[in-house]
């Protein structure tokens, strides 16, 4: 299992230069990545007059100051971006980075807030065709070859955007959904990676095992390429003095990555300090 560090892309960590502070100091206490959010402005009624920074820009901030630890959003919403726009970016990063970007894709939400706001579709089903859609263009953006597309929602003309990502035949796609609903994990079974939450376990609960290990055997029943490599990631909050016991079984039940992450609900979501204490602690160990 690797570990990895969460960060929400607002308050503390809206400011670039606190996120390449911390991924330093992650990197020295041998963490394996970090990862930031993706979003503009989350739940507008909660985060009103907090400060949000462009998750490509912090990432930038991070990949400068570090050598070795992988870098990425957890989850970008591909349904509110251009696809073109979006290659460029992860490129650009993973050139930067020497070729360290997992990129991390979803729907995206809370719908209503991050899309409704700006008069887009709020469908979940337009947006899921949407994401679909985006991420088997990114693919062959990054690919380095033309593309010709003719989609319900995209077209594209004799385009090749290069220079292609560094990783080849592209960065890891790790795919985000919420379990037991299925659709969103047929997806990631598609990709390279799943990074769920879970309906009684949300952003900083630690998930039941069993229910781990239900959405592992769903998605592996439908991975095309069965003995490919496939990252299962796990998040929460752990106290360092127990987080091994905590993770043992997670493990056994097929998580490849510990992501470490505040309660979304606690009062610490967005400040450096609690953060800054359990990198410090460093990773769990076996």
């Amino acid at each position: 299992m690797r570990f990895s560090i969460n960060l929400p892309n607002f308050g503390d960590f809206a400011d670039a230069r606190t996120v390449a502070r911390v991924a330093v100091e992650a990197e020295q206490a041998g963490w394996d990545g970090l990862f930031v959010w993706d979003h503009l402005v989350h739940n507008k009624n909660l985060r009103r007059g907090v400060p949000f920074g462009d998750p490509w820009m912090l990432l930038t901030a991070a990949a400068l100051a570090t050598t070795r630890i992988r870098l990425g959003t957890l989850v970008t919403p591909v349904a509110r971006r251009r696809p073109e726009q979006l290659a460029r970016q992860v490129a650009t990063l993973d050139a930067l980075s020497g070729g360290r970007v997992i990129f991390g894709a979803g729907l995206g939400g809370p719908i209503e807030d991050e899309f409704g706001s700006f008069g887009e579709p709020t469908d979940p089903v337009v947006l899921a065709a949407r994401l679909d859609e985006g991420l088997d263009l990114l693919a062959r953006y990054w690919s380095g070859h033309p593309v010709t597309h003719d989609g319900p929602r995209y077209q594209v003309r004799d385009v090749t955007l290069l220079p292609a990502t560094v990783q080849q035949p592209r960065p890891p796609v790790w795919v985000g959904g919420f379990w037991p609903a299925r659709r969103p994990f047929r997806r990631a079974a598609r990709w390279d990676g799943v990074v769920p939450l879970f309906e009684t376990a949300r952003h900083g609960q630690i998930p039941p095992v069993d229910q781990v290990r239900d959405m592992v055997a769903y998605v592996h029943e439908h991975r095309p390429d069965a003995d490919g490599a496939f990252d299962v990631v796990l998040g929460g909050a752990t106290d360092p003095a127990t987080a091994a016991d905590i993770l043992a079984p997670l493990a056994e039940a097929g998580a490849t990555w510990w992501d470490e992450r505040q309660l979304q609900t606690g009062p610490d979501i967005d400040r450096l300090d609690p953060v800054l204490r359990r990198i410090n602690a460093g990773p769990p160990k076996p």
